[in-house]
């Protein structure tokens, strides 16, 4: 077993020193993912990498993770359910979340979307739904859409060959294209 794996077993017995000895051992590999992640970010976006993990290290809490797998995969679901958090306030707050609807004059301009929120939130939405139909399939998207993997890193957190990863991942990518153009 790696040391992450025997951390994650520490974790789950109790042991007081382990919960830190783990974030010491996949911070550097978290923040690398966390960073890549961001890099795809809007410019001037508030978030920043180290945020991202902190947050994502917050919501995996206690939890009891088999393997290195099982709790990178948990990680990366963690992150890009942040992101798509994020998204989604930024768009309520883009379309008047909270505030008096008053009419504007037609010579006035007013704020679209940010397509790169729409991107996300219509992914988001379509992975749901590639899921349902092929979980591992989705996963991969997850871990390299959502978190930045690469195709080796993916496939070793999903327990598969690297080259099945890039055909689940072009049939992945088939599908989503085809769910989000329908979407619209």
């Amino acid at each position: 077993m790696n040391q992450i794996t025997l951390l994650l077993q520490a974790c789950q017995q109790g042991q007081e020193s382990a919960p830190n000895q783990l974030l010491t051992a996949v911070y550097a590999e978290l923040r690398k993912l966390a960073a890549a992640k961001m890099a795809r970010e809007l410019p001037g976006q508030t978030l920043q990498a180290t945020a991202l993990v902190h947050e994502a290290w917050l919501k995996l809490g206690a939890a009891n993770f088999q393997n290195r797998s099982h709790y990178f995969g948990a990680a990366a679901e963690a992150m890009r359910r942040i992101l798509i958090d994020r998204a989604r306030r930024r768009r309520a707050v883009r379309h008047g979340a909270g505030q008096e609807q008053v009419m504007l004059d037609d010579d006035l301009p007013v704020a679209a979307p940010v397509a790169q929120d729409d991107e996300l939130l219509a992914v988001h939405e379509a992975l749901d739904k590639l899921a349902a139909e092929d979980p591992r399939k989705a996963e991969l998207v997850k871990l390299h859409y959502f978190v930045g993997l690469t195709f080796a890193e993916a496939a070793e957190v999903l327990g598969v060959s690297e080259p099945t990863a890039k055909r689940d991942w072009a049939y992945a990518r088939a599908w989503l294209h085809r769910e989000i153009s329908t979407m619209g």
